[in-house]
């Protein structure tokens, strides 16, 4: 929690300091995450959702003390001491049980809520904007999500109270007003900034409910507040931050005595915007399909070296990566029909592979797509890739794969890419300085 808290008090002295936030449980993600927090000495936050983690396992099978346990494997494999990794979770409330009426949803987002602080979470997002099954047509009336807000809340410190001796007690984030997690799913006239009379709403009826509760020293702990700021992405397209449209809510935070923002869906922005973001007090960046495209794009990459080592001395060994997961992804279309809706066969299938919302993320468990993979970086560690193949189609990459060795240079130059994003959102946040260039301050 400290981290976050140094975060805050630096912005409210007039630092323009930030912290990204790790949405994304790839291995190759987290790791790329932790080597650069070696590199430039930061804090790495790492947050999973209530669809993808909670007590009957997300959509990754996966529980919030196994989801610890397998992040601090990661860091502690890289390195990185436990001190700076920070758990967060994201948007924890009923949207998981949005089809079971309120009190069911409640009781499951609750219980959901204890399981997050009993694991070790020091972040937690509390979002009960979410309409239940037997709510009333239209959107949850703000003073409703309040009131849900603060019983989770108190469900949260009543399982902070229960937990091992010398755990702290948890930070808090409130408010949504995000677009749909992962992005939209098709260009619109792109969102509109949050009013700051409509932020200073949500945070008073918040405050009222936590008192209601008697949770005023846990209201101590908020250091956050969810706004839309103006940016968003999807699927081929992507609005940048202006800040003209941001000024009230710059000017309202500026009025708040430990209050920062917190900004979803930042993938895709450019470093300056980015910069202006936690300029304008948008501390906290939420970012994880950027991640994960710039995974899928080195893997591509990877598997264009790998034809051009072994196309026509043994085809027979060719991974198939892209393939793969073009089959996975028409055999399971749960995670992209929704998104890739209209156009022929063509254009989905590109859309399948190319597209910015990275619905590609859900299928590179799928055993068939692992294993793909697991071959095609078992053919490229086999003898050192010519550096002009690697300038060719991970140009980024190029000079500090030199210095590594044969074995696991696949991996390594997958991490090397995905770390070209998180340096940037570390130059962004004033961690590493301008013009660092990834890979630059970590021996590979």
């Amino acid at each position: 929690m400290a981290p976050l808290a140094e975060v805050v008090r630096a912005q409210k002295r007039g630092v323009a300091r930030g912290i990204a936030s790790i949405c994304s449980a790839h291995p190759v993600v987290l790791r790329a995450a932790f080597e650069q927090a070696l590199g430039d000495g930061s804090v790495v936050l790492v947050e999973s959702t209530c669809n993808q983690v909670n007590q009957e396992g997300g959509y990754t099978g996966v529980k919030p003390g196994e989801f610890v346990a397998f992040v601090s494997r990661l860091a502690e494999e890289a390195g990185l001491p436990a001190g700076r990794v920070v758990l967060g979770g994201d948007h924890l409330g009923p949207n998981p049980w949005t089809t079971l009426g309120a009190d069911r949803a409640m009781e499951r987002a609750t219980e959901m809520v204890r399981h997050y602080v009993r694991a070790g979470y020091a972040k937690i997002h509390l979002d009960a904007s979410m309409r239940c099954a037997d709510d009333p047509p239209g959107p949850l009336p703000d003073a409703l999500a309040a009131a849900r807000t603060a019983e989770l809340a108190a469900a949260a410190e009543a399982a902070a109270a229960d937990s091992a001796p010398g755990q702290l007690k948890p930070v808090y984030v409130i408010g949504t007003e995000v677009p749909p997690p992962g992005g939209q799913a098709g260009g619109h006239e792109g969102p509109v900034a949050t009013r700051a009379l409509d932020a200073q709403r949500g945070l008073d009826l918040t405050r009222e409910a936590f008192a209601r509760q008697g949770l005023e020293r846990a209201w101590e702990r908020v250091l956050a507040q969810v706004v839309q700021p103006g940016v968003e992405f999807g699927d081929d397209v992507v609005f940048p931050y202006r800040r003209e449209a941001a000024t009230s809510l710059r000017s309202w935070s500026e009025r708040q005595e430990r209050l920062v923002f917190e900004a979803h869906s930042t993938d895709y922005q450019t470093e300056a915007a980015l910069r202006a973001l936690v300029e304008d007090h948008f501390a906290i960046l939420k970012v994880g399909p950027e991640l994960t495209f710039a995974f899928r794009e080195a893997v591509f990459a990877l598997e264009c070296i790998e034809r051009e080592l072994l196309a026509r001395r043994a085809p027979d060994r060719l991974s198939g990566v892209r393939e793969a997961l073009e089959r996975a992804m028409c055999a399971d279309p749960r995670h992209w029909k929704a998104y890739y809706a209209d156009g022929d066969e063509a254009s989905l299938r590109l859309r399948r592979a190319f597209s910015l919302s990275d619905r590609a993320r859900y299928y590179w468990p799928v055993p068939q797509v692992r294993e793909a993979v697991a071959r095609l970086f078992a053919n490229l560690d086999e003898r050192p890739v010519p550096r002009g193949l690697v300038s060719q189609y991970l140009p980024d990459c190029a000079e500090a794969a030199e210095s590594g060795p044969v074995e696991g240079q696949a991996d390594r130059l997958a991490r090397l890419h995905v770390r070209r994003v998180l340096a940037r959102y570390a130059r962004a946040c004033g961690v590493a300085a301008p013009g660092v260039a990834v890979g630059a301050r970590l021996p590979l």
